[in-house]
């Protein structure tokens, strides 16, 4: 199996605009194959979010290298070493509601961005995952930001509650704590 490090080059080489269009091919081959096809990146697992475009209001579907944390789904908007943006984060940002495809498997979601302590872990278990993530950083101006997406379902609780309490069990919990995961534990 190639090396993370040469994923980290391959994707920086695209750019985002070959990403992008690397993306559109990737999303029917994924939903065909009901995900076993172009659905890791080394051992990182990928899944399709689909967000709702920022400025155009309608779906937009994008694969994305994730961690299964507990049950949520963290991501990265590195963009693959690239500068700019990922659509998706520009979209999550302004719309946090989203719905995720793992395999053949649907989840809406909510979104957020991790900050402080809890970015740092994060960080470090992605980074676990995924060595590719530290070649991006090097490449990047700019800091990335840390994802954590929930199941609606639950962030909606954890708002009802209007308490920390309420989060327990989800992505506060640390990375060692969480143990061996696979994208099958997180539906």
């Amino acid at each position: 199996m190639l090396g993370d490090g040469f994923y980290a080059r391959l994707s920086n080489t695209l750019g985002a605009r070959g990403l992008r269009w690397a993306g559109k091919l990737n999303v029917p081959i994924y939903r065909l194959s009901g995900g076993r096809l172009l659905s890791k990146v080394g051992k990182g697992p990928v899944l399709l979010l689909t967000t709702t475009g920022r400025k155009s209001g309608e779906p937009r579907t994008a694969p994305v290298l994730y961690l299964a944390h507990g049950e949520a789904m963290i991501l990265i908007d590195t963009n693959g070493g690239n500068e700019k943006l990922p659509g998706w984060s520009y979209n999550l940002r302004a719309t946090p509601r989203a719905e995720v495809e793992v395999g053949g498997r649907k989840l809406a979601v909510t979104a957020r961005v991790a900050e402080g302590a809890e970015r740092a872990e994060l960080w470090r278990a992605s980074v676990d995952q995924y060595a590719g993530f530290d070649d991006y950083v090097k490449w990047l101006k700019r800091t990335p930001s840390v994802w954590v997406l929930e199941p609606a379902s639950k962030a909606r609780a954890s708002e009802d509650h209007g308490s920390e309490d309420a989060d327990v069990g989800t992505t506060r919990e640390s990375a060692a704590a969480a143990g061996d995961t696979a994208p099958s534990d997180i539906i």
